[in-house]
């Protein structure tokens, strides 16, 4: 099997490439990811994707590059830039339903696949207690829509409709299906 070039460093994406058994090396992309006004959440996701895959398109290996968003009513949350702003996040997803986006793009040479995955992700209602606690725990800075699904941020969720894995940021399945039309 060809081994791939992950331009990721989230830990989580590598541990779902493990887990499917895909050989890679790690090379992230410094790429600015700055979304334009009046882009689709769908669309952002695959356009910051493919952004990174071609900053660090290597000749001979595939590249495979990926970024999530979370979105409620067409407003896009990123990754908060502190404390109180991972807490208006969270306050503004508390007890209702938003969607997380993640955008893959596949690139060997002239061949590139970009996709995105939607999956539906409901909120309990959120005290501020559990707010503070959450953001005083640290995950909520380094994720998109200030929380986390795979750690203490299944805490908040109700449910979910969709794939789990999109919500942890790489639709695993879908990516080994399009990873065999590049023969891997």
């Amino acid at each position: 099997m060809k081994e791939i070039i992950l331009a990721s460093g989230s830990p989580r994406r590598r541990e779902l490439l493990e887990l499917a058994d895909i050989p890679f090396t790690v090379q992230t992309a410094d790429v600015d990811e700055s979304i334009p006004a009046g882009i689709s959440p769908e669309e952002a996701v695959q356009m910051l994707a493919a952004k990174k895959a071609r900053a660090i398109q290597s000749h001979g290996k595939l590249v495979l590059a990926a970024d999530t968003v979370v979105a409620l009513d067409g407003v896009i949350f990123g990754k908060p830039r502190d404390k109180q702003e991972a807490a208006e996040i969270l306050r503004t997803l508390s007890g209702r339903a938003h969607q997380v986006h993640t955008g893959v793009c596949l690139l060997e040479g002239e061949r590139e696949t970009v996709f995105c995955e939607t999956a539906q992700v409901e909120f309990y209602p959120l005290t501020e207690e559990e707010i503070r606690r959450y953001v005083d725990s640290g995950e909520p800075m380094d994720k998109a829509g200030a929380y986390g699904i795979q750690g203490k941020g299944a805490l908040l969720v109700r449910g979910i409709r969709g794939d789990y894995y999109t919500v942890m940021g790489l639709p695993i399945a879908r990516v080994v299906r399009a990873l065999a039309q590049f023969a891997i």
